[in-house]
């Protein structure tokens, strides 16, 4: 197996979701995953949201987590949030129905299709209240301590550099902020290489963190109050979860 870069990696997993975009714009119903997996519901498939009534079809077709962590991240009226990894837009377009229009929702993405897609359901949803930006989950373009909560759907696994994306939820979050996140962790005694044989680099299995190294890495970058909660198997000893931290 060629092992890539992490310029490389980056570039491919834009590529695949760019393709999923502009897929979801031509009518398609989108999953990032084994189609026969997906049905059931598993990795990096639709999610079951049962609060997407009035939502634009575009949004809900293009949804690509492995949770609802709008469901989980106990959104209040005037609060302030940001989905990282926002895609489609459908978690912003919840987040903002939740936080009402005294609140704000941010979308960050590094697709412009993404993007253009998303924005595209925010303004068929008639949300205000929403802004969707361009940039890495790396390297957040947002102000320090300007959001309240941040959630991610099954994207912060994907990244090459998870300490730097701890770092800088860490330092968006206002004091007291949370994060609610749904994603993909494999069970502490996999290898890197069993990791690979579950899945492909650019989908939703392969080169997830352990438990122990998610922990870790939030740990470290100064969260408290950790949970991780597995929902789902998704392969042999990888799982979907929840995780829940608090910046003290």
């Amino acid at each position: 197996m060629v092992s890539m870069s992490r310029d490389e990696i980056r570039a491919a997993i834009a590529a695949r979701y760019a393709g999923l975009a502009r897929a979801a714009q031509s009518g398609d119903v989108i999953t990032d995953g084994d189609p026969a997996v997906a049905a059931e519901g598993s990795c990096c498939a639709t999610p079951a949201y049962p609060d997407t009534g009035g939502l634009p079809e575009a949004a809900v077709r293009a949804s690509l987590g492995c949770g609802n962590p709008v469901a989980v991240a106990d959104l209040r009226p005037g609060e302030t949030v940001l989905d990282l990894g926002s895609g489609g837009g459908i978690d912003v377009l919840l987040s903002a129905r939740r936080v009402g229009p005294a609140g704000k929702a941010y979308g960050l993405d590094m697709t412009e299709e993404m993007l253009g897609l998303a924005r595209a359901n925010a303004r068929a949803a008639g949300a205000e209240n929403v802004e969707f930006l361009l940039g890495q989950i790396e390297a957040i373009p947002l102000p320090d301590a300007s959001v309240d909560v941040i959630i991610s759907n099954c994207v912060i696994n994907l990244s090459t550099d998870r300490p730097a994306v701890f770092a800088e939820s860490f330092r968006v979050l206002r004091s007291g902020g949370r994060l609610g996140i749904s994603d993909i962790l494999a069970e502490d005694h996999l290898s890197p290489g069993q990791q690979a044989e579950r899945g492909a680099r650019v989908g939703c299995i392969a080169g997830s963190p352990s438990f122990t190294e998610y922990r870790g890495g939030l740990t470290s970058a100064g969260f408290t109050g950790i949970t991780i909660t597995p929902t789902h198997q998704v392969a042999d000893g990888v799982h979907s979860a929840i995780i829940q931290a608090v910046r003290p």
